[in-house]
C-alpha cells in the first residue's frame, strides 16, 4: 500500500524545486542567489526528516544552518 501523505524531505524537495523555477523568472543578477537558496534547502533534507514536520520548516532551517556556515568562515559551496 502506498503513501497518503508527502513525507518532509519530498515536500523540501518540491519546495526547492518551485524556488528554483521562480528564481529563474528574476532579474538576472538576483537569479543565482535564488538557486542557491533553492540548493541549500536540499542539503540537509534528510536530517529534517525526522526532525520537523512542515517542508517549509526544514528547507529554512537547512538554508540558514548553510548560511551561519559561510558566515562563520565553513568551506561551504554557495556556487552553482
Amino acid at each position: 500500500m502506498g503513501r497518503s501523505f508527502e513525507s518532509v524531505r519530498m515536500g523540501v524537495n518540491a519546495l526547492a524545486e518551485r524556488w528554483r523555477v521562480e528564481g529563474g523568472r528574476l532579474d538576472p543578477e538576483d537569479r543565482g542567489y535564488a538557486l542557491i537558496a533553492a540548493e541549500m534547502a536540499k542539503r540537509h533534507a534528510s536530517a529534517c526528516f525526522c526532525a520537523f514536520d512542515d517542508p517549509l520548516e526544514a528547507a529554512l532551517f537547512s538554508a540558514l544552518v548553510e548560511l551561519l556556515k559561510a558566515m562563520d568562515g565553513r568551506d561551504v559551496d554557495l556556487r552553482l
